[in-house]
């Protein structure tokens, strides 16, 4: 019986694809890697530079700089093509290595993305892994294939007592961002 573990998705079956692996004997977190070669733009790319002159210049409205910069400072979702599967009770979270904001500039905006054990193969995306990040270096950032990207750490996670008394909750409806529900 499969207990915990990482599995590679449907589309990304013939590309060697490596299965996150942990560095060391006392890691916590297994280094989860990119499935393709990927840019992560930088945040200060001509775009937002323009809104930012825009802004100081007061040519523009305060309401519309900060829809301008929204869109500007979108987080890309690097792919991983893999998925996970765990007991109900367990989550995988993804937490920032330490070097990527100091060596390559890149945060994950979310600070930790949590993958809940029903993402699993959900209809959605088959429940690939994808990893929120922004470049705040000056120049793009390319990822290369293989590259790692962030950790995944399992964790136990407990419920209330409420909810243990109560029925249980409905079943995940969505996909990436989201369980469905709101």
């Amino acid at each position: 019986m499969k207990k915990r573990g990482f599995e590679v998705v449907s589309r990304y079956q013939q590309e060697d694809i490596r299965l996150p692996q942990r560095q060391t004997r006392a890691a916590a977190g297994y280094d989860l890697e990119a499935s393709e070669d990927f840019v992560v733009p930088t945040i200060w790319r001509q775009p937002l530079a323009q809104v930012l002159g825009s802004y100081l210049h007061s040519a523009l409205k305060r309401e519309n700089f900060f829809e301008q910069a929204q869109k500007v400072l979108q987080p890309v979702l690097v792919p991983t093509g893999l998925k996970v599967y765990m007991p109900s009770q367990e989550v995988l979270l993804l937490v920032s290595r330490s070097s990527g904001p100091l060596k390559r500039g890149l945060v994950m905006p979310n600070a930790v993305g949590v993958i809940d054990a029903d993402y699993y193969n959900n209809p959605h995306n088959e429940g690939e892994i994808f990893v929120q990040m922004l470049n705040f270096f000056p120049r793009d950032r390319v990822i290369h294939k293989g590259e790692r990207i962030c950790q995944g750490i399992f964790v136990n996670y407990l419920v209330t007592d409420q909810e243990l008394k109560e029925a249980r909750a409905p079943e995940r409806q969505g996909g990436f961002g989201s369980s469905g529900l709101f």
